[in-house]
């Protein structure tokens, strides 16, 4: 199933949803939009509120549950995994713990909510960066630094979203998470048949994509002085890293045909 359709479907019943509110837990100022200012100009692809569509019980509902998330990421925030619970949310919203479970009937499924969040913004950066590139191959620096950047934008909500606590199982064909790797794969396949990249799998190419993106994204958000945390690296910037795992990453994958292309934009 292509991914529009699939992200068309699994949001029919839910068009209420909204990104949620900026994390209140905010990340060290080296963490602040401007660090990768490639992707600023993707900011704003999933940012459309939808509220005016909605009736005012429907606002209400949808208020609750982003006060509920909200909550969640604060108390990971301070407490960690240990101290998170659904009795602990109801108690920082004031709200019983009965009244929870109107909402979200497990602490798996808040934790499962937050996740695809996650990557309903991820998925729309990404859809917005590929669809600018006309020539080439499908997978460029820019996919990774709107990985990096949606992941710093709120970074409690991505560390809770890969704790411990959340059920890694095998992802669901209607959700975002799922919808976000078939288009990375989609994309990497497409270089393949065009050439750019060597024929291969591509089940297995976007696997390790998204294994070295997740691993810049975590130390990003879970060390502040990342990446010049090591005496003698302190001339270093989070962009220098990406763009140095980018350029690893392409020349990997890159047929003849690309590795000739790079080397030409490099004399230039």
């Amino acid at each position: 199933m292509e991914c529009r359709s699939i992200l068309t479907v699994w949001a029919l019943p839910r068009y209420i949803r909204r990104p949620p509110a900026r994390d209140k837990c905010k990340a060290p100022a080296r963490l602040v939009l401007s660090r990768l200012p490639a992707i600023e100009s993707f900011m704003s692809a999933d940012t459309t509120d939808l509220d005016s569509d909605l009736s005012p019980a429907a606002r209400r509902r949808l208020k609750v549950r982003d006060s509920i998330i909200a909550a969640a990421e604060e108390i990971f925030a301070e407490e960690g995994e240990a101290g998170l619970s659904m009795r602990r949310i109801a108690e920082r919203i004031d709200y019983s713990p009965a009244a929870l479970y109107k909402y979200f009937e497990s602490k798996d499924a808040l934790c499962d909510e937050i996740r695809e969040q996650f990557f309903e913004r991820l998925l729309g950066r990404l859809r917005a960066v590929t669809e600018t590139i006309s020539e080439g191959p499908r997978l460029s620096e820019d996919c990774l630094r709107a990985y990096v950047q949606t992941g710093l934008e709120q970074p409690s909500h991505y560390r809770l979203a890969f704790s411990g606590i959340i059920r890694h199982e095998q992802l669901r064909a209607d959700s975002f998470a799922f919808a976000a790797a078939t288009h990375l794969e989609d994309r990497i396949r497409e270089s393949m048949d065009a050439g750019w990249f060597e024929s291969g799998d591509s089940a297995l190419a976007a696997s390790s994509v998204w294994a070295l993106s997740h691993g810049i994204t975590m130390l990003a958000v879970t060390i502040p002085e990342y990446p010049q945390s090591k005496p003698g690296s302190g001339h270093l910037t989070l962009d220098d890293v990406i763009a140095f795992e980018a350029k690893i990453l392409l020349k990997g994958l890159a047929t003849e045909k690309l590795r000739q292309r790079l080397a030409e934009k490099q004399e230039k």
